[in-house]
């Protein structure tokens, strides 16, 4: 059985193939460029009584990662290792990405640091930071 790309309909052959090129070039120029690293999906968002923050970790285990604060600075990381266990297998495209990780964020002042969440579920970190009532700035209206 032989492996067959999946093409896009209502494409044109000749940027089909200019694409995959162009794709193929990069992809693989930066991918053999840093083996050993990965920067995992994060997104941030914010609340009126906290902020959370998901990170794409799918293949780990809670055991593999890291989540630090310090100095208002949110650190999580960790590694994801490759596992070739199969004798005789060969791989024509491989496009997960593993090595170690570390994404870093700083925290504003108004976080209460006693109340961070941390729970792995699915292959998403998810952490929640709940603000501190006490820290938020108030506007002060000039008389």
């Amino acid at each position: 059985m032989a492996l067959i790309k999946y093409s896009r309909p209502n494409t044109d052959l000749f940027s089909r193939n200019f694409n995959d090129i162009v794709d193929e070039f990069f992809n693989n120029s930066a991918s053999n460029y840093r083996k050993d690293s990965f920067m995992p999906s994060v997104d941030v968002s914010e609340t009126n009584t906290q902020f959370e923050v998901s990170v794409e970790l799918p293949g780990l285990k809670k055991e593999d990662i890291n989540v630090n604060l310090e100095k208002s600075r949110l650190t999580i990381s960790g590694e994801r290792k490759f596992k070739n266990e199969e004798e005789g297998k060969n791989f024509h495209r491989l496009e997960t990405q593993y090595g170690k990780f570390s994404r870093s964020f700083y925290l504003p002042d108004t976080i209460d640091e006693e109340s961070i969440l941390a729970k792995y579920e699915d292959g998403i970190l998810n952490i929640t930071i709940n603000k501190s009532e006490e820290k938020v700035k108030k506007q002060i209206e000039i008389a």
